[in-house]
């Protein structure tokens, strides 16, 4: 890309922060981390080391008083801060990238996605499972009809973690946005509709099942898709046995996967893109396997090789919307649509009841 790079003001350095925004915007071509902001010392001295030519500040407001010196700005804050910061960014007229999920429910999202229309600036949401490995290979798979026509997706996130790890993310107050049905819950109804389009019913499982725990650690939903697929969706820190990570059942033939996206563990081990020629590949003993009438676990099926995963590919992405010649990659609509299901999942887990949407 040519032109003079991207400024980008980093909100929030936490896990999604330092583990997943930086080090994409820092190996994006056009893009340049210029700010991060943080209270924290130990995140301040940590961004230092890590990029030494970052500027940090203590607070959002630092950095809007200098918002004309950037060009984009990245939400990575705690899920309450979205909206409030996201407003204030787009009102100084600066594009928005915003980690999932936007806000807590569908009518903000589509609140901030009209601000953003108001002002003429990009408002993108940093949905990074749209670029998994095995969510590409299945995209492929579909396109080229290899399951014949699919009935039923089913898909888990799940992790075995029996004690809480507290903060924010596991918090029962309802303004912090917590809870997996909102953290995982954000990538597998993104994946599910992105795959198989609208949802016209919801059905849902949310349980608090660990001592200690204040929010749902053990949720499944139920998506009838107005196609006719029907999604099976379980997200969990209750697992002790993992299921797969995709089962996805055809007129033709079912697709069985097993097994996470590498980059994520690559980003915490300190690997950055751009330095390494096997980005996002994936071993091939944990291939999917594609057939019919057989156990995958029993050698059934034949292995299809998993396609390389690629989360710079959104903020490239992004860099090409911000200058006009490419489209958003993650819409605020789009994300207001997922928000539509997990409010209705919400309301179903509560009401015990199918929601028709």
């Amino acid at each position: 890309m040519t032109g003079t790079p991207l400024r980008v003001g980093l909100i929030g350095y936490g896990l999604a922060g330092s583990v997943f925004h930086a080090p994409l915007i820092a190996a994006t071509d056009g893009l340049v981390l210029d700010t991060v902001v943080t209270s924290n010392p130990e995140r301040q001295e940590q961004a230092r080391a890590e990029f030494p030519d970052v500027r940090v500040a203590a607070t959002p407001d630092e950095l809007f008083e200098r918002a004309g010196e950037l060009d984009l700005i990245v939400i990575a804050s705690p899920n309450k801060t979205h909206v409030p910061l996201a407003t204030t960014a787009l009102k100084a007229g600066l594009p928005v990238v915003v980690d999932k999920p936007i806000s807590g429910t569908a009518a903000e999202a589509r609140e901030l996605a009209a601000l953003a229309d108001e002002h003429g600036v990009l408002l993108s949401v940093f949905q990074n499972r749209r670029w998994d490995n095995d969510f590409l290979t299945l995209r492929k798979l579909l396109a080229d009809g290899a399951l014949g026509d699919v009935w039923r997706f089913e898909s888990r996130f799940e992790r075995w973690r029996p004690q809480p790890k507290g903060g924010w993310r596991e918090s029962g107050d309802p303004a912090e946005i917590g809870g997996l049905l909102y953290d995982l819950g954000s990538h597998v109804v993104d994946q599910a509709i992105t795959l198989f389009g609208p949802v016209t019913e919801v059905y849902a499982e949310a349980v608090v099942r660990r001592d200690g725990a204040e929010t749902d650690d053990d949720t499944f939903l139920a998506l009838t898709h107005a196609n006719g697929v029907r999604s099976h969706l379980y997200v969990s820190a209750t697992t002790a046995q993992l299921g797969p990570r995709f089962r996805v059942l055809g007129s033709r033939a079912g697709f069985v996967k097993y097994g996470l996206d590498p980059q994520e563990a690559a980003l915490r081990d300190g690997a950055r893109p751009g330095t390494d020629a096997a980005w996002g590949v994936e071993e091939e003993s944990l291939w999917g396997r594609l057939g019919a009438g057989e156990s995958p676990v029993t050698g059934g099926g034949t292995a299809v090789e998993t396609l390389p995963g690629d989360y710079p590919a959104y903020y490239a992405a992004v860099a090409a919307a911000v200058r006009g010649t490419g489209p958003n990659p993650v819409t605020a609509l789009e994300a207001a649509e997922t928000l539509d299901v997990l409010e209705a999942a919400r309301r179903s887990a509560r009401d015990k009841v199918t929601v028709t949407l």
